[in-house]
């Protein structure tokens, strides 16, 4: 008896060891944020434990949880909400009810979730849709992709071109009454990834008639190439988000080899032919002095990989990749990031780059930020800091789009 609860114990001591991360002081809403930070990582314990008996993959077990959340496309007094999908690739439509005899801005909108789960069915996601098209009165498009890792990149990339190419057309914009001069694309995490990388892309396809006025990128992932920023350094144990974890579900976007995550963690994952590209993710000439702090700049350890990757160094799924030519053709751009998050220093050197090209940049950075703040807006799972961050991004569009 006294044996079976002494390892009792020691496993409590070990469990709550491995969620417990500290809150900084400056974060609102603690207790809850330390909830909901031990139920992130409890989820995560489990699934990972459940992939190393070989029951089920962590993501699967992530989606099967998420999809708990999902919503009906339910319309209200404001907004009319309708499935339907834009050449086999799903969206979800809210339409303003109130009459209108001009033309609507309109605001293209990807969900986050690694690549690998996630949808904008998801409540918190359907939540922000439907109050960006009540608050601003224009038409806001919900879109999914395929994941990850059962359709590897380019496969998000080229659902999200295709879908937002399908919406430019004069037809479908006639059909919504959307003006085509006043359209933005948004995205938050992974989903801020993909509207970046669509944005290079539409922007400088001289088959699309109809350009996109505004990007907002809300704590994106923009590159991977270098493991080791500040932030990643930072965050390591974060809230809600580890290094550890965000190298997974990025790994599972390119491939099933659990060489590269391994890889990945030591910062020897990129090839010798990738040694031209550090040049635009090279943090200690991009980052503002406050966030460098006193980390000191090592450039990665190249061609210790044993397999060649190339869409590791394609700027379609790493922004931050793309060269300055391609730069200077975005269009006006807000990009919010969050001091507690692995992923901020990406966010703040893309600032950067698009001021450096001239490039009309907005940047809010929420100092007592988390990673996925967005996804809790809506009870029981809701944050203050979600519903402020929210009310940042609709601000910014009303005034800009």
């Amino acid at each position: 008896m006294g044996f079976k609860a002494l390892c009792l114990g020691l496993f409590c001591v070990s469990f709550l060891s491995y969620i417990y991360t500290p809150i900084p002081d400056n974060i609102e809403e603690t207790w809850k944020v330390m909830a909901l930070d031990a139920a992130a990582k409890t989820c995560t314990l489990l699934a990972l434990c459940l992939e190393n008996i070989g029951v089920m993959r962590y993501e699967e077990f992530i989606s099967m949880i998420i999809s708990l959340d999902y919503t009906q496309p339910l319309s209200d007094k404001y907004v009319t909400v309708t499935d339907t999908d834009f050449l086999d690739i799903p969206v979800r439509l809210y339409l303003p009810r109130r009459k209108s005899e001009a033309p609507r801005r309109a605001v293209i909108y990807f969900h986050g979730g690694g690549f690998c789960f996630g949808s904008f069915k998801q409540r918190a996601f359907d939540f922000l849709n439907r109050c960006t098209a009540s608050e601003l009165d224009a038409v806001v498009v919900g879109m999914d992709y395929r994941l990850a890792p059962q359709h590897h990149f380019p496969a998000q990339f080229e659902d999200g071109v295709t879908a937002v190419k399908f919406f430019l057309q004069d037809k479908i914009l006639t059909k919504y009454g959307v003006d085509p001069t006043r359209i933005a694309i948004s995205g938050d995490s992974s989903g801020g990834t993909l509207a970046a990388a669509v944005t290079q892309q539409v922007q400088t396809d001289p088959e699309v008639k109809h350009k996109l006025k505004l990007q907002a990128l809300l704590y994106p992932g923009l590159q991977v190439i270098d493991t080791s920023l500040p932030s990643h350094r930072d965050n390591e144990h974060g809230i809600v988000l580890t290094r550890d974890i965000a190298i997974k579900l990025v790994s599972l976007f390119f491939t099933k080899d659990e060489a590269l995550p391994q890889a990945m963690r030591k910062n020897q994952h990129m090839p010798l032919e990738s040694r031209h590209l550090f040049r635009f993710v090279n943090w200690s000439a991009l980052l503002p002095d406050k966030f460098r702090k006193d980390h000191v700049y090592t450039e990665p350890v190249l061609g210790r990989s044993a397999y060649s990757l190339p869409a590791l160094m394609d700027h379609r799924a790493l922004p931050l990749l793309a060269d300055d030519a391609r730069l200077q053709h975005l269009p006006r751009t807000y990009i919010l990031t969050c001091q507690y998050d692995v992923l901020r220093d990406d966010g703040i050197m893309y600032v950067t780059r698009l001021q450096n090209v001239g490039v009309q940049v907005f940047h809010d950075h929420v100092e007592d930020g988390i990673h996925g703040a967005l996804s809790y807006m809506t009870s029981p799972f809701f944050l203050q800091q979600g519903l402020r961050i929210k009310d940042m991004y609709i601000s910014w569009l009303d005034k800009n789009l």
